[in-house]
């Protein structure tokens, strides 16, 4: 698992988190997944691979972060999952549907586990009887399931032009058929899809995260935001780290630090850019000099390429680039 993909999984397995994602997505901002009331669960799944030659080995599969919400009675209500994107994933509706519909088999077979177990403990006339429908499927007329919902949180500026439903990832064909293929909706959040509003929605850093990734390619806008936004001043650590390898950002802060005040960090990377180019303007006007002084000896083109990528540390390549400015 690459740096990318470790920083956002831990940030999403922070319950409160994770609770403000799903209470954004589902209920405006209201607080009604309550982070306590949220138990982490086995990411793995068993899954059968796509798009390969290896399309009939089974394979393990992981989900970045999957809890279970539960009632104010302990009861499991639902399971929520969280896959985190930094890329546009052009077949997210079958990633998403395989995790889902696993986790699903995945409650018929525990159920008829159970089922199992239970007869084997039961004797008498008070133990239930199974109809011969129930005990070949293991699944019994009045059992359920918990319901699935999976939420992808893109991590990235740009816009998401990659399908959301199965319907568009299907070829054309007749209308009398399509509607009765089965579809599938993969739910996201993308911080270009959204308003300023509609972020302001998010209660946790989660909000600071999005508005500052919707921005990272409008420098202006970006340091405006922050400045308004008073909580980039005090931003949790593991929010901060988020930015960082998600937007390429160099945000600085201390070993062993908490918080970070992003607005300072913005400042420090401004003065570094300056100090940046001025280094670079400085070496840009020795190699200048540098090819003007080999054309005056008569040195030949690329008797100068060698010279100079020799003298400032360069390939040939970036050493043909830059005399090829200033030769005339």
């Amino acid at each position: 698992m690459g740096k990318k993909d470790t920083i956002t999984k831990e940030y999403m397995r922070n319950p409160v988190v994770f609770a403000d994602a799903f209470n954004k997505y589902l209920y405006h901002g209201r607080q009604v997944i309550k982070p306590e009331k949220l138990r982490e669960l086995d990411t793995a799944e068993i899954t059968v691979p796509y798009g390969s030659g290896d399309a009939g080995v089974p394979e393990q599969k992981y989900r970045d972060v999957l809890k279970m919400m539960m009632t104010d009675g302990e009861a499991a209500y639902c399971l929520l999952g969280i896959e985190n994107q930094s890329d546009i994933h052009y077949a997210m509706p079958v990633k998403n549907g395989i995790y889902d519909f696993m986790q699903l088999a995945h409650q018929v077979a525990e159920t008829a586990k159970s089922h199992k177990q239970q007869e084997k403990n039961q004797d008498g006339e008070d133990a239930y009887k199974p109809s011969h429908n129930e005990y070949l499927s293991g699944f019994y007329k009045t059992d359920k399931l918990l319901p699935v919902m999976t939420l992808v949180v893109f991590y990235s500026a740009e816009r998401w032009d990659g399908p959301l439903t199965l319907r568009e990832m299907y070829s054309a064909a007749d209308e009398a058929v399509m509607q009765y293929v089965p579809d599938y909706k993969v739910n996201l959040i993308a911080p270009e899809r959204m308003s300023e509003e509609e972020i302001e929605e998010f209660r946790s850093s989660l909000k600071e995260v999005m508005l500052y990734i919707k921005y990272s390619k409008d420098k202006e806008k970006l340091y405006e935001v922050t400045q308004k936004d008073k909580n980039f001043r005090n931003l949790e650590r593991q929010a901060a780290e988020v930015l960082n390898v998600t937007t390429n950002s160099k945000l600085k802060y201390s070993k062993g630090q908490e918080v970070v005040d992003v607005c300072q960090a913005i400042e420090e990377m401004k003065l570094d850019s300056r100090k940046e180019g001025r280094k670079e303007g400085r070496k840009e006007g020795r190699i200048k000099g540098s090819v003007e002084t080999y054309k005056e000896v008569n040195f030949s083109l690329q008797e100068t390429i060698k010279r100079v990528a020799e003298k400032f540390n360069l390939s040939l390549q970036k050493s043909e680039e830059e005399v090829k400015k200033y030769w005339g």
